[in-house]
């Protein structure tokens, strides 16, 4: 991790957050579109969409947990 502040991290944490929601919400409507219509692309996409919603969550809980770290020692590392 780089030298950011707590607050720096927490926000970063909350945006890989976001992205993470936007990924399952992209994989969900692919799930839906293979289900309607048999088509192989779209199982691809959802399984695309769910491995970057997995690292988005990873992200978020490294950021979390720096930045929590960070708060408690306060040096900025």
């Amino acid at each position: 991790m780089s030298d950011k502040s707590a607050l720096e991290n927490m926000v970063d944490a909350a945006g890989a957050k976001v992205n993470e929601a936007a990924d399952r919400a992209r994989e969900a409507g692919h799930n839906v579109a293979h289900a309607v219509t048999g088509d192989a692309s779209h199982k691809a996409e959802a399984l695309e969409d769910r491995a970057k919603a997995e690292l988005h969550n990873r992200e978020s809980h490294a950021e979390y947990n720096e930045g929590k770290r960070e708060a408690q020692d306060g040096d900025g590392h």
